[in-house]
């Protein structure tokens, strides 16, 4: 979405220098504390794990929000100094004042921004269990795409163990000429890939993996995260990990069994399970709202505590 932010004052702020734009933040921000990413020169603003995945190669350290921005601001002019990364800050909690100067009209009022800011860097390909609108506020951004049915070609790494909430994919985070990732190969080529000015802005479905790079000097983004369907507290990837232990390892023919069940009476496939009863008759299996979805949901709590 080309131009979509680019009348915001805080685009406009970036546009005459990076000062600029830290003294228009300065104006709102509330005094509060976040997590920075602190990386030596050596990653080149790579935030990764280390070889044996079980550590990481850069730092993480409190500090105050208006503090890591003149960090950032502070260290463009000198070359080899550590590269700084804040990501993922309400800005309504440590900016108030920014959302109304920097509306997005498109989205409802109540879906809230996020603000990134940092040097140069690369964050490896991860999904997002949420629709996304991300804006580029400052600097410039490639956004390369793989689709969520790329997922068992994108080498996933650890679920547990991640840098920022999130699995990564370490194939799409490798060098092209890496061997240990065959299956990436065929997917590489077909990726899509965006390059976003400030002012533009992208939209990335839930599920939908995404690398982003900033390749500017000094980069700003601010996102919008939403879920247009949710009907209740519990997310999707709540019942990934429950039938992580309840079917993962059961034996072959029983797994395929029990896919057939959630093919017939959750992805649906084929219509509704029940479409050959009248309406009236569908019980738990009729609309979620206004009853089956509490009626449900008090019924999971119920087999999880044993009854």
């Amino acid at each position: 979405m080309r131009g979509l932010v680019s009348h915001w004052p805080a685009v406009q702020a970036s546009s005459r220098s990076p000062e600029d734009f830290r003294n228009y933040l300065a104006q709102f921000d509330a005094g509060g504390q976040t997590e920075a990413f602190i990386g030596e020169p050596r990653i080149a603003g790579k935030y990764y794990y280390n070889d044996d995945l079980k550590g990481f190669n850069f730092e993480r350290t409190r500090m105050r929000f208006i503090d890591a921005l003149g960090a950032i601001v502070s260290t463009l002019d000198q070359p080899g100094s550590p590269t700084v990364y804040v990501g993922s800050v309400a800005v309504d909690q440590y900016l108030p004042g920014f959302s109304a100067q920097n509306a997005l009209p498109i989205l409802g009022s109540e879906i809230a921004a996020r603000i990134w800011l940092g040097h140069a860097s690369v964050v490896s390909p991860h999904y997002d269990a949420f629709d996304n609108v991300a804006c580029v506020v400052a600097g410039t951004r490639r956004f390369t795409l793989y689709p969520p049915e790329a997922i068992d070609r994108l080498y996933v790494g650890p679920i547990d163990n991640t840098m920022a909430g999130q699995p990564v994919s370490l194939a799409a985070s490798a060098a092209p000429d890496d061997e240990k990732f065959p299956r990436f190969r065929e997917l590489r080529d077909q990726a899509l890939t965006a390059e976003l000015e400030p002012g533009d802005a992208i939209y990335m479905p839930k599920l939908w993996w995404h690398k982003i790079e900033s390749t500017a000097p000094f980069n700003g983004l601010v996102n919008y995260w939403w879920d247009a369907f949710s009907i209740g507290p519990d997310a999707p990837y709540t019942s990934l990990l429950l039938s992580m232990i309840t079917i993962a390892e059961r034996p072959l023919e029983e797994r395929r069994a029990w896919k057939a069940w959630f093919d017939h009476y959750v992805f649906r496939s084929n219509g509704h399970p029940l479409a050959h009863l009248p309406a009236e008759q569908h019980g738990l299996l009729g609309p979620l709202k206004p009853d089956n979805y509490g009626k449900i949901r008090a019924r999971v709590l119920h087999l999880l505590r044993g009854g």
